[in-house]
């Protein structure tokens, strides 16, 4: 492999870039029938691509005589490379912007055999054949004008990753939100239940058959006493009419933090329709319904 200069290893990222988003989106495309950005960026570029390709020369340089060895440096690189990019984005996003649970033979939902295998044909589809006229190209190009473009590339993917970094950072936080919220609210409707379960025992104490007819809906409440444990402690004494007032301003602001995130979810979704969260599933769920309902609608939960 030719020994290349900073600047050269930068243009055929970009490239590999901008070429593994034409693919990605080209076959999600025809799958969902529909036009799709794919990616975490807005502009047309993968990063994990341009990451893929450059790794799949690096391994793959010594091993060119040998097909075999090139398909199998190319399968561990970029299974590698997959995985720990998965993992460090759900750990950062709290989101995972691609998922192979439903796949056989996949490890944590981030890599799954089919795609290793498929990582390991393209690296020899790409070394051998689709890298050779794009080297020559770029090995042609007057090295002024190769710094050049990857100047005015750098200046606008770091724009872009930085924004769409932010935005996705604060998705991320809205979903811890989200669900301290909603562990509020089945703390505030426990309690409300309980006092509206009182009121009836006082109302109905003469009756033989209270604990039978109650003991159903005791049971109904048990895991949210379990997930609100001690915490109800902080609301005794308060009326149901307060109990109200406290559920309506906790709705108030979920319902704000499903309206400020829902463009950037519909993003996320259209650019990456298998995303999903697995530590906040159903808070990530609630907005997608609340995006699904166009806003009309809270999520009953």
């Amino acid at each position: 492999m030719h020994v290349y200069t900073w600047y050269q290893w930068l243009t055929f990222f970009y490239l590999y870039c901008f070429f593994g988003w034409i693919f990605e989106s080209s076959y999600v495309s025809i799958l969902k029938r529909r036009f799709v950005n794919r990616g975490f960026l807005r502009i047309p570029m993968l990063p994990l691509y341009g990451s893929g390709a450059v790794m799949m020369l690096v391994v793959s340089e010594p091993f060119q005589d040998s097909l075999l060895l090139t398909w199998v440096s190319g399968v561990i690189g970029a299974t590698i490379l997959e995985y720990v990019t998965g993992w460090a984005m759900e750990q950062l996003f709290k989101v995972r912007y691609w998922d192979y649970s439903n796949q056989k033979f996949n490890l944590h939902g981030y890599i799954c055999l089919s795609s290793s295998i498929a990582w390991g044909f393209l690296t020899i589809f790409m070394t051998h054949v689709i890298h050779k006229p794009i080297e020559r190209a770029v090995l042609s190009l007057p090295v002024m004008w190769d710094i050049l473009f990857v100047a005015v590339v750098t200046v606008v993917f770091t724009a872009d990753a930085i924004v769409c970094t932010r935005e996705a950072l604060a998705f991320g936080r809205s979903l811890e939100a989200a669900r301290k919220l909603r562990q509020d609210l089945d703390m505030l409707r426990v309690q409300t239940a309980l006092l509206r379960m009182d009121a009836e025992d006082r109302l109905h104490e003469t009756r033989t058959d209270l604990e039978t007819r109650l003991a159903g809906r005791r049971a109904d409440l048990e895991e949210l006493r379990s997930r609100t444990g001690n915490r109800l402690e902080g609301l005794r004494g308060k009326s149901e009419s307060q109990l109200l007032e406290l559920l309506k301003e906790k709705e108030a602001s979920l319902a704000a933090i499903r309206e400020r995130r829902r463009k950037f979810l519909r993003f996320v979704l259209r650019s990456n329709p298998t995303a999903s969260s697995r530590r906040y599933k159903d808070e990530f769920q609630d907005m997608i319904h609340y995006l699904e309902d166009s806003g009309k609608g809270q999520s009953p939960f």
